[in-house]
């Protein structure tokens, strides 16, 4: 596994994911039990690594090892680059994007401080005795609390977003000499085609029956139990040897409702120990302490996002809970360590400005845009217990959402994905993408909204968990802009007949009624289809 693209500096790279391992939290626990369990077993002296190597195959201990390196490849990328490569080549590779993610970052800071100096609030205080004391009698309702929120407005929305992506050139593209770009997005990524998504989701594409499509059908070994029953019996082998890999490849072709909740923590790598409610509980008293900017941001958000969605204004105190502790949460800067982006800073209360007295602000290094509480939202319908909730949440945006609004080349940015769409919709759907540019029709600005958002709030939650366990089976989100065209395709026959962008909009105004997993199929049917077209 390590040898695919790592070249020859495997041994470098090895040492340096042990001297990663070592400062995990894992680590110390691991060495612990390996320690206490080693001590009960009689080994050779003289063959003692080679005896101990082979006891230790197929055991627990060797489970655990496995899932901490295989997660820890995959939430830190860069630990597998070559060490040799310069630190911002890895965050980002283009010298123009850097430039375009550090234009966007101090807009975003012009905007907080502006607000700031608008509403003479500051970026943070701290909270007296009475207000700590107040804040904590309402904890468990914070839904109810009469803030004025009227003046605070969002620092950004979907659509500024596409106006920056769009704006965007390359300033070595010569589009006299070179093909022209007919899309909004100007850049020239290369993006999956159609065959290489078919490819990548080729299990998806040609697998059979789905759970979530095809659970009242008999089975797939000749039993007497549907579908369903089946998938629940191996999901509950899977969840009892705990393996991320394993659980990956069963959610591929569906995930049985009542295991989904833990079987996604087996992929995230997330085993909810007393350590993490001792951090969340940290995480609480940070807010009792202190009344951030973003506080108010960020509630603003839940009442404009959550509390007007009938699948989750029920759910409005546990999410009051979960975002206000998440903004403080400095585990969160870890992230950045591979993303292009870099958290926005500010000078200490108290302290001369200085470089050595910047902190990131808000603490987790992320400034919230209108839709943001929904990357946490639908997690409220698997998990009662807020600090499951908050774990999972957290582990998603730090390894998936994160690209989803920052300015970024990777495959799985939103600039990508965009562009992915734009490029699918005119080799999918040639016909409406000629009708669109005649009506001059942009259906880029309302599906991208979808996209930034990873659909939440868009679709009804069972039908956005199945989604969303194909962006954990396969960590990609290539998905979206896929989803997107099929919702486009579904709806073809209506976009024909309009004449305007309004028109555009309202056929597509509402798409809670579709069914992602058949669309997704058709979607990526649409390629063998053209092909057996004489």
């Amino acid at each position: 596994m390590l040898r695919q693209g790592l070249g020859t500096n495997i041994t470098a790279i090895v040492n340096r994911l042990a001297s990663e391992l070592q400062n995990t939290p894992f680590y110390n626990d691991f060495l612990a039990d390996v320690q206490t369990t080693m001590a009960t077993q009689n080994f050779n002296k003289e063959r003692f690594g080679a005896e101990c190597y082979e006891w230790a195959q197929g055991t627990s201990l060797d489970t655990r090892l496995r899932n901490a390196l295989y997660h820890l490849m995959h939430v830190q990328p860069t630990l597998l680059a070559n060490p040799d490569t310069p630190r911002h080549v890895l965050k980002e590779p283009l010298t123009y994007i850097r430039k375009a993610q550090s234009a966007w970052e101090r807009r975003l800071v012009k905007c907080v401080n502006s607000m700031t100096a608008e509403l003479g609030v500051p970026l943070s205080r701290r909270r007296t005795k009475q207000e700590k004391e107040e804040f904590s009698d309402r904890w468990a309702s914070l839904s109810t609390e009469e803030t004025d929120l009227t003046m605070i407005r969002p620092v950004y929305a979907p659509k500024d977003f596409l106006e920056v992506l769009a704006s965007l050139r390359n300033p070595n593209y010569d589009e006299a000499v070179e093909e022209n770009l007919w899309g909004s997005i100007q850049l020239p990524f290369k993006v999956n085609d159609i065959k290489g998504l078919v490819e990548l989701y080729g299990e998806l594409a040609y697998c059979c029956k789905h759970t979530g499509l095809d659970e009242a059908v008999a089975g797939e070994y000749k039993t007497n139990l549907t579908l369903a029953e089946e998938r629940l019996i191996l999901g509950q082998k899977v969840v009892e040897r705990n393996h991320g890999p394993l659980s990956r490849e069963l959610i591929k072709s569906g995930c049985p409702t009542s295991l989904r909740g833990v079987l996604w923590h087996q992929v995230l790598g997330l085993e909810i120990t007393d350590k993490h409610y001792k951090h969340f509980d940290e995480l609480v008293q940070a807010v009792l302490q202190h009344d951030l900017l973003v506080d108010k941001l960020i509630m603003k958000d839940i009442q404009l996002t959550a509390s007007n969605d009938d699948q989750y204004f029920v759910f409005e105190d546990i999410l009051f809970q979960v975002l206000l502790c998440f903004f403080r949460d400095t585990e969160v800067l870890s992230h950045f360590e591979h993303s292009s982006a870099s958290p926005p800073l500010a000078v200490a209360r108290g302290n001369t400005p200085s470089p050595d007295a910047l902190v990131a602000y808000p603490p987790c290094g992320v400034i919230p845009f209108h839709g943001f509480t929904m990357y946490a939202a639908p997690l409220s319908c698997l998990y009662e217990d807020p600090v499951p909730l908050y774990f999972t949440f957290r582990e998603m945006y730090c390894r998936y959402w994160y690209r989803l609004h920052i300015v970024t080349s990777h495959s799985q940015g939103a600039a990508a994905l965009a562009l992915q769409f734009e490029l699918l919709l005119q080799s999918c759907e040639t016909r409406l993408w000629q009708h669109c540019c005649a009506m001059s029709i942009q259906l880029l600005p309302i599906v991208f909204k979808w996209i930034v958002r990873a659909f939440s709030g868009y679709l009804v939650p069972d039908q956005l968990f199945h989604l969303w366990d194909v962006v954990l089976a396969w960590e990609s989100l290539e998905v979206l802009p896929v989803l997107a065209l099929a919702i486009v395709s579904f709806r073809r026959e209506n976009l024909m007949d309009v004449t305007s962008q309004q028109g555009a909009e309202a056929v597509l105004a509402d798409i809670t009624a579709i069914s992602v997993i058949p669309l997704l199929k058709l979607a990526l049917a649409a390629d063998r289809g053209r092909e057996r077209d004489p």
